[in-house]
């Protein structure tokens, strides 16, 4: 079951047998439906989760409509980084748009892992760096691109998720109304 996440990051460091040992001890199986919430807006994150299988959207409230951030598949990690690390209040849901099946650790594990293994916190800091870019990015498309080129961001930085994300969803990560969002693949289609 730990095979991928063990391949994972053996990719980002070359993990030692008693890091593997550890990883393998505190990533416990975590299966979420379709729908359900891996955090809820208001609650307090402690939880780092390894998508095996499924998918995953965060998103916020924006004038009582939801506004959707981006979309974490398998082979990712998931949490509520602000909310882990400042054990504070999270403003973003993070819900299931597929079954999905996960590995999950706790926040008092994962500084556990930091502080007990040579490799911890590089390991911390490369997928951390992963978030803070995905982040970035999706906040400068907010602001610097139409529409049309997110949409076109979306296509480049999920191709393989076209068909499996909801297009209320997709329509959401663009920031428009599905009607709009029609007629933004209908002008592309032709």
């Amino acid at each position: 079951m730990h095979d991928i996440l063990i391949q994972t990051l053996n990719h980002i460091v070359s993990l030692e047998p008693n890091e593997i040992d550890f990883l393998k001890s505190v990533f416990k199986i975590f299966h979420i439906n379709k729908g359900d919430f891996f955090l809820k807006a208001g609650e307090t994150n402690n939880k780092l989760g390894f998508i095996q299988k499924g998918l995953i959207r965060y998103f916020v409230y924006k004038n009582e409509e939801e506004s959707t951030l981006e979309f974490t598949k398998e082979g990712e990690f998931v949490a509520e980084y602000q909310s882990l690390v400042q054990q504070s209040k999270s403003i973003q849901n993070i819900q299931a748009i597929e079954d999905t099946t996960m590995l999950v650790m706790t926040g008092d594990d994962l500084q556990n892992l930091y502080i007990n293994t040579k490799n911890g916190d590089k390991i911390g800091r490369i997928v951390i760096e992963h978030r803070f870019n995905v982040l970035v990015n999706q906040l400068m498309s907010i602001y610097m691109h139409s529409p049309d080129q997110r949409y076109l961001h979306f296509i480049k930085t999920y191709p393989e998720l076209v068909q499996r994300v909801p297009q209320y969803h997709i329509a959401s990560y663009v920031g428009v109304k599905p009607q709009s969002l029609s007629r933004i693949r209908k002008r592309f289609a032709q």
